[in-house]
This record gives structure tokens, sequence and C-alpha cells, in this order.
């Protein structure tokens, strides 16, 4: 049977004995499973990891952590379980009337707060099977793209529909379940077919479940950030923007880290400005 690869410049499947791939005309290097270590992090024991989705999981924590220990020393005697609104709101959740008077940078920070145990181990367990999948079949530097316009227009949507207080990574999450029913789309085959359909089940069971009672869920970040997602994925995938080649997504990365570091600045100078 035909062994099969990736194309690291269009990211389309292309065979092992290709050396020039059919569909960008790019010449096609060693096999991009060669160039890592095949057992993955912590020789094997985390098979599964990406770098960035690992990145991200540890910097969510890291902040959970931040949060939890200010919401404790403000007298939140349940701060392990449930961080306080105000808590949020000071390191950066999406608050209408901030956002308003131009604290834009609150629908990028907002993505990487969470409002409780239970939110943050939901989000990771995801962040960490999802963010896998997607790093693995668009590369590290299209998923942070896609991951920080999907947040942007997660927390852009849901401060249109409304002024409360809003967190967590799943406007982010749900970006990239938009680029893996992207992904499907662009192929067109049978697999193709087969992923968009797994992913838009995933989408659709997010989606119901924001709709129950007692979870306090945004669903509006989760549309914002599906539609988002989505977007920047298909373009990711088309055939004009794969003659610029990872040169362009690099600096879009390199931008969206800049814009993110920027927003977090900006909280960091809030907070203080708070707590003189």
């Amino acid at each position: 049977m035909d062994k099969r690869r990736m194309c690291s410049n269009c990211r389309a499947f292309i065979t092992a004995d290709d050396k020039v791939c059919p569909y960008c005309d790019q010449k096609v290097g060693p096999r991009a499973i060669d160039l890592r270590s095949p057992d993955g992090l912590i020789g094997g024991l985390i098979p599964h990891a990406r770098f960035l989705t690992m990145l991200l999981l540890v910097f969510n924590s890291g902040l959970y952590a931040a949060t939890m220990l200010y919401s404790m020393n403000s007298g939140n005697t349940g701060a392990l379980t449930d961080i306080d609104v105000r808590t949020l709101i000071l390191f950066g959740g999406k608050y209408g009337p901030a956002v308003a008077v131009g604290q834009w940078w609150r629908l990028i920070t907002a993505g990487f707060l969470h409002g409780g145990l239970f939110h943050i181990l939901m989000n990771s367990w995801v962040l960490f099977d999802l963010g896998a999948a997607v790093e693995e079949t668009y590369g590290a530097a299209r998923m942070w793209v896609i991951y920080i316009v999907a947040t942007i227009m997660g927390f852009g949507l849901s401060y249109w529909w409304s002024a409360y207080p809003s967190v967590g990574a799943s406007a982010g999450i749900f970006g990239l379940i938009g680029a893996m029913i992207a992904f499907g789309m662009i192929r067109g085959s049978a697999i193709g077919q087969m992923i968009r359909t797994h992913y838009t089940r995933w989408a659709m069971y997010g989606l119901v479940i924001g709709l129950l009672p007692g979870f306090r869920i945004d669903n509006a970040a989760h549309l914002g950030g599906l539609a988002g997602g989505f977007a920047i994925a298909y373009v990711a995938g088309t055939v004009n923007l794969r003659e610029w080649g990872d040169k362009v997504w690099n600096a879009l990365a390199v931008l969206a880290a800049l814009v993110t570091a920027y927003s977090f600045l900006q909280m960091f100078l809030t907070f203080q400005e708070f707590n003189k």
C-alpha cells in the first residue's frame, strides 16, 4: 500500500515518493515525521502532545493559578474551584463596559482565563486532544493564527451579544473545530467528508451543551470562534495562499504573538493602576 505524507508548504496529502508537490509545485523535503522525535514529548510518555498545544495548556494553567491565588487573597474561600467575577475582570476578562471604553485587548486576554476548576479541566482536556490534531494538520504557525483570530471573533460576538463578563479557551477551541471542518471541506474526498462530519458533530454537541441551563456557557463566543476558525482555515487552504508558502503564515503568527503580548501588557498596566 502506498504511503502518504503531507506537503509542508500547502498541507496537501501526497505520496512518499513525490519529490515535487503536484498541488503547489514546491520541492518536497524529507518526511516531517523523520525530522521530529518519533517518541513525542518526555521520551514517549506524552506521544499525542504537540509544542504549541502544550504551551497553551501551560499558559492557561499558570493564569488559572494566578487568578486563584488573587481571588483567595481577596477573601474568596472557594477560589480553588470558583474564581470570583471581580478577579476575572481585573485579569482581562471580557466585560462589556470596559471594552466599550477602548479596552479591546480583553477580546484576547479573556480567551486565556477560566472561571473555575471544572471549566479549565474540561477545556484543557478538549484542547489537548483537538489541538494536537489541528497542529499536526496545519502546523503551529497556522494553528496559532487560527486560534487567536477565533478568540477575537468569539469574544467580539460575545461582546455584541451581551455585556456580561465572559472568559474561557472555548472560543479558540471552537475555532480549531471550525478549522478541521474547513480542512474536510477543502479535501472533498471520502476522508475529507469523514473529517468534516466528525468535527461538525463536535461543534453541534458543544453548542447543544451550551443551551443547557445552569452551565453559564457563552454560546455567542462559541459561534464567533467557530466562524472565525473556519474562515481563516479555509483561507489557509486556498490555492492562491498556498503559493505564498509558510513565510506569510510565520509572519502572521509573529503578528498574532505581538498583539497577544501587547494585550497582556495592557492587562498588567490596568491591573497595576487598579491596585495602586
